[in-house]
């Protein structure tokens, strides 16, 4: 699996040997969402895949003022694959957002930002590649109803397998199979009701480039992954945006709704992206130290003190959506709690096991998937460059279960945790983004806090909710 195409000529050649009618460009906005535009195969030459092509930049939420909208998206030929949803033949390309006014790739261009990541780490001399590996859950429901109104507030979601649909008639009876709360992990059919959904996910996944790895149902009711294979920074975040797109379109396509969202139920786990990293270079993985603690080298500790340094900060840009932190509320294996740990999934930071150099790296275990996957992935490996250079140490080891330690425990300890909303979040990126900004530039940050604030954070606490007029109309 992998690549189609190497470069121009042979895009050429592949559209032609699969009879190609459209070419559909895309990009990803702060938001980590796709957007697109579509070109009659007959308009697309050699000129525009190497100049660009032209676009509005002031109709992307955050981007650019009107009086200064025109912006180019630059393809990048090797990302191509075949759309396997569309009726008439159409390939994908993955672009970057060019900026016209200062002649270099746009300054809040989430791909261009993790490009630079890259290069960042290549300029401090400490490594020639980073590899990322994440692990994206999701849910599938078979209905999902919102209502948020002035004088209303309210959602249902509803799925077969929910313990809510025990009493609930279906046409040929109610078979009574359902996972049950926290009761979903590994379950064979008929508990386990979306074998096929997954299965059908994972071979369309592969068609389109991802190299699969297993599929299982995860521990909540109607709560899934699909596992793939790690890739290099930017290959990883566009694998992200073809693992959702595909996921949501065969969901869909099949009658049913698949999201990413951190915590679609109430009392039942919730959605994580768990991100495996590791830093390389001249072939070695720097992370690795034999005899070391699960293995990891003086480097990998202070990567991940980096990024612990820095954790509330970067869950700004990890955990960027209000519901991302009621995923992050104990009990739930949402790890909160910054410490680090070997096969410990309790922990922020767990080391896998793994047999031999290749396979020792770090996973962070807080981030979920309403992060947009570059910015996630850069920020992170930006605040561990940072750790790499202050040579920071992260507390830990800690090997118990941190799950049942009480908040005063963790405090008297000397734990630290993630902020406990996004407002907690978005202030640690105003105090703290000095490590990100040989990338990330000061224009990008500013504009990224006070989107979140105005999109996320004061419409999210100026709406009243079911809970408190449950908890607070009678007073």
């Amino acid at each position: 699996m992998g690549k189609f195409v190497n470069n121009v000529e042979e895009f050429f050649s592949f559209c032609s040997e699969h009879e190609v009618q459209f070419v559909d460009f895309r990009f990803t906005d702060l938001k980590g969402m796709w957007h697109h535009v579509t070109y009659r195969m007959s308009a697309v030459n050699e000129s525009n895949l190497t100049n660009g092509l032209p676009f509005d930049g002031s109709s992307i939420d955050a981007w650019q003022p009107i009086n200064k909208s025109d912006m180019l998206l630059k393809p990048d030929v090797p990302t191509a694959f075949l759309d396997p949803f569309t009726a008439d033949s159409t390939i994908i390309v993955f672009c970057d957002v060019y900026d016209i006014y200062k002649n270099d790739l746009y300054e809040k261009c989430p791909r261009s930002i993790a490009k630079k990541a890259l290069k960042h780490a290549e300029s401090l001399g400490i490594a020639d590649a980073a590899y990322f590996g994440p692990e994206n859950e999701f849910f599938v429901f078979d209905d999902v109803k919102i209502v948020d109104g002035m004088n209303e507030s309210y959602y249902k979601v509803d799925s077969t397998e929910g313990a809510w649909s025990d009493n609930t008639s279906y046409e040929g009876g109610n078979m009574g199979h359902r996972p049950r709360v926290k009761g979903g992990y590994f379950p064979v059919a008929p508990i386990d009701t979306g074998v096929d959904l997954r299965a059908e996910m994972m071979l369309v996944l592969e068609q389109v480039g991802l190299e699969v790895v297993l599929g299982h149902h995860e521990v909540a009711q109607g709560q899934h992954e699909i596992g793939i294979v790690f890739s290099d920074i930017i290959g990883a975040a566009d694998n992200v945006q073809k693992l959702k797109y595909v996921v949501k379109m065969v969901a869909h396509l099949n009658g049913k709704t698949a999201t990413f969202m951190p915590k679609p139920l109430y009392g039942d786990n919730g959605n994580g992206m768990h991100v495996h990293q590791s830093l390389w270079k001249d072939g070695k993985n720097l992370f690795y130290k034999e005899g070391g603690y699960g293995n990891l080298s003086e480097m990998a500790l202070n990567y991940v003190g980096g990024i612990f340094k820095h954790a509330r900060s970067v869950a700004a840009f990890t955990n960027p959506s209000t519901n991302s932190y009621k995923r992050l509320i104990p009990g739930f294996e949402a790890p909160s709690i910054l410490t680090y740990s070997s096969q410990n999934r309790s922990a922020s930071c767990r080391i896998p096991y793994g047999a031999g150099e290749k396979a020792v790296r770090v996973e962070m275990r807080f981030p979920d998937s309403t992060a947009c996957p570059y910015l996630a992935f850069a920020a992170m490996m930006m605040a561990g460059l940072d750790g790499i250079k202050n040579k920071d140490i992260p507390v830990g080891p800690m090997d118990e279960d941190l799950f049942e330690l009480s908040l005063d425990e963790i405090r008297e300890k000397g734990i630290p945790q993630m902020p406990h909303t996004l407002r907690g979040a978005v202030e640690s990126l105003v105090r703290d983004n000095d490590y990100l900004k040989p990338v990330f530039t000061e224009e990008m940050i500013n504009v990224y806090q006070h989107y979140k604030y105005e999109t996320q954070v004061w419409p999210y606490e100026a709406r009243p909710t079911p809970f408190e007029f449950r908890t607070t109309y009678s007073c």
